[in-house]
C-alpha cells in the first residue's frame, strides 16, 4: 500500500498571520507564502491556484458591482472621442459661423445654459429667410421671407405669425417701401425695428436663413411629411419654371392629403404662390405660400427631434452643418442650448400660426391691396398707411388670449325660448371670452334644450366644446339654417335649459 503523504508541522515561527494586499481597484488580493519553508513544491503549486481561484472570485464580485457603470463610460468615452475627431472641427466651423463668435472656448458655454431675454416669459425671435446664396437670382438680398416665432416659456406654448413681403412700411433709412427691402438697405437690426413698429412687439433675437439652409434641413433629416389642405380639389399646382435648377418643371403640384418632400421639393413648395400660368390651389398667393412655409418648419421641427435623428451623429452633424453654414444669427449658443430646452417641451398642437391679414379670422382681412406711386402692387393697412394700431392690438390680443379668442369663431345666437333678452346675454359672455357673435334673432321656435349647428368643420374645437359645456347643448344639422347664416361657424340655438333663474335683461 502507498504511505500517506502527511503535512509537516509548523513551528511558531513558522505560523503567520494571514496577510491581504489590494489591487488598484480595490478588491482584496490573497497573499501567497511561496518561499514559506517547510512546504514542498507541490504544496506551494495547489497553494498559489487556491490563491488565484479566490482572487477571480473577488475580481468578479467587485465587477458585478462596478462593471455597468465602467463599460457605460468606456463607451461614452470611445463616442465622444469619434465624435470629436470625425466632427469636432467641423463642428466648431459650424458654430462660429453661426454665431459670429470665433473664440473656441466659447463653445464651453454649450453645457451652460444661460437666461434668455424676454417680456413676462414671452421669447420673440424675428425669422428672415433670403436667396442670398443663389448668385444667378437677382434680388436675392430681398428677405421675401419674414416671420416672428414666439415662445410662452411659461405655458410652453408657442406662436408663428408671418408678415408680408409686400407690406408698404416705413424705412430706417427714410422714405417707404416693401418690407422685404429693408434688410439690404439696413441689416437685421433695420428690420427688427420696423417688425416692432408694425407689430407691436418687443424683438429679443434675430435670424437670418438663406434657401439653401432649408432644404439641406430637410435633406439632413431625411425628408418631411405635410398635408396639403386646398380648397380646389386637385390639390396645389404652381406653373412656374424651378428657375434654380436651368431646367423644366413646374415649382409646385401636390394632390391634397399627405405628402412627403425632400429638401428641393420642400424649397420649391416654400417659394410657390401659385403666379405661373394655370395654377391652382393658391387661393390667398403669399398668404398660402407662408402658411406652407409654417407647416414646413413645424414638420422639421419634429422630424430633427425624433429618436431616428437624435440617435444618429451623422445625422446631427448634417443639421449642425446646414444651420452653421447657412444662418446668422445674434443668439449665443448657451442661448441656443435654453432655447432648445424650451422648445422640446412644445407639442405641436400648442404652436398657433397666424399671418398678419387674418389675425381676426378667416372672414375679416386687416390688411388691403393698393399700388406705390412708381407703380407697385403693395399691402397697406386697411386703417391706412402707416397705421398699424389696429394690427399691433390685435397681436397683443392673440398673444395673451385664451383658446377662444385664438380661434376667433363666427357665432350666430337664435332665442328658442320666450326669455326676454337670453341672446344678448349670450352675446355679451361670447364676446367676453373672445368669440364674435355675427347676429342674434329669435329661433324658428321654441325648444327645451340648448343645441348647436356646427359649420367649423372641425377647425374651432375649443370653440365647440365650450358652447356645449356652458349651454349643456347638442350638435345638430339643420341644412336650413346653416344657408341663412353662411359667414357662422356655428348657429348656437337657446333653449329652456339656457334660461337663468332669475332674468332681467333686455329684450333681444
Amino acid at each position: 500500500m502507498p504511505k500517506e503523504t502527511s503535512l509537516p508541522v509548523l513551528t511558531q515561527a513558522q505560523v503567520q498571520p494571514e496577510r491581504a494586499d489590494y489591487h488598484l481597484d480595490g478588491s482584496r488580493s490573497h497573499y501567497v507564502p511561496l518561499d514559506e519553508p517547510g512546504l514542498s513544491r507541490r504544496q506551494r503549486r495547489k497553494a498559489a491556484k487556491q490563491a488565484k481561484k479566490a482572487d477571480k472570485q473577488a475580481a468578479k464580485r467587485h465587477k458585478k458591482k462596478g462593471g455597468k457603470l465602467k463599460r457605460f463610460f468606456k463607451f461614452l468615452g470611445i463616442v465622444l472621442l469619434i465624435g470629436v475627431l470625425a466632427f469636432g472641427a467641423r463642428f466648431y466651423k459650424d458654430i462660429a459661423k453661426l454665431t459670429g463668435n470665433k473664440n473656441p472656448f466659447s463653445l464651453l458655454g454649450v453645457f451652460r445654459p444661460s437666461e434668455l431675454q424676454n417680456d413676462n416669459g414671452r421669447v420673440n425671435i424675428l425669422v428672415a429667410g433670403n436667396s442670398a446664396d443663389d448668385l444667378g437670382h437677382n434680388g436675392g438680398e430681398l428677405t421675401d421671407s419674414i416671420m416672428v416665432l414666439s415662445l410662452n416659456t411659461k405655458n410652453n406654448t408657442a406662436l408663428m405669425l408671418s408678415v408680408p413681403r409686400d407690406l408698404w412700411v416705413a424705412k430706417p433709412e427714410g422714405g417707404h417701401g416693401k418690407i422685404n427691402s429693408v434688410f439690404p438697405e439696413s441689416g437685421m437690426e433695420g428690420l427688427e425695428t420696423v417688425v416692432e413698429d408694425v407689430t407691436g412687439l418687443s424683438i429679443h433675437y434675430n435670424a437670418l436663413v438663406n434657401y439653401t439652409a432649408f432644404k439641406d434641413l430637410v435633406d439632413a433629416v431625411g425628408g418631411i411629411t405635410i398635408t396639403i389642405q386646398s380648397t380646389n380639389p386637385n390639390g396645389i399646382y404652381d406653373s412656374s419654371l424651378d428657375w434654380t435648377t436651368r431646367r423644366c418643371c413646374a415649382l409646385a403640384k401636390y394632390p391634397n392629403g399627405s405628402v412627403k418632400l425632400d429638401g428641393k421639393q420642400a424649397l420649391n413648395l416654400a417659394r410657390a404662390r401659385g403666379e405661373g400660368y394655370g395654377s391652382y390651389g393658391f387661393d390667398q398667393a403669399d398668404f398660402t405660400r407662408t402658411e406652407h412655409q409654417r407647416k414646413m418648419l413645424l414638420a422639421i421641427k419634429d422630424k430633427a427631434s425624433s429618436p431616428s435623428v437624435v440617435a444618429n451623429p451623422l445625422k446631427i452633424s448634417n443639421l449642425v452643418d446646414a444651420v452653421g453654414s447657412n444662418v446668422r444669427t445674434d443668439l449665443q449658443l448657451s442661448e441656443m442650448q435654453s432655447l432648445y430646452f424650451y422648445m422640446k417641451k412644445i407639442d405641436n398642437a400648442k404652436i398657433d400660426s397666424y399671418n398678419i391679414n387674418t389675425l381676426k379670422g378667416e372672414n375679416s382681412t386687416m390688411l388691403a391691396n393698393s399700388n406705390s406711386s412708381d407703380g407697385q402692387s403693395i399691402l397697406i393697412p386697411a386703417a391706412g398707411i402707416d397705421d398699424f394700431t389696429e394690427i399691433a392690438a390685435q397681436i397683443k390680443k392673440i398673444f395673451t388670449a385664451g383658446p377662444l379668442l385664438k380661434e376667433n369663431a363666427g357665432i350666430v345666437v337664435l332665442n328658442g325660448t320666450d326669455a326676454v333678452g337670453l341672446a344678448k346675454q349670450a352675446k355679451n359672455k361670447l364676446f367676453a371670452q373672445g368669440s364674435e357673435v355675427l347676429a342674434m334673432a329669435d329661433a324658428p321656435a321654441n325648444q327645451t334644450t340648448s343645441t348647436i349647428i356646427d359649420n367649423s368643420l372641425g377647425k374651432k374645437p375649443n370653440t365647440l366644446a365650450y358652447l356645449k359645456k356652458t349651454y349643456g347643448a347638442s350638435v345638430v344639422t339643420d341644412v336650413k339654417l346653416s344657408r341663412s347664416y353662411p359667414a357662422a361657424d356655428f348657429i348656437l340655438i337657446l333653449g329652456e335649459n339656457a334660461v337663468p333663474k332669475t332674468n332681467n335683461s333686455d329684450t333681444n
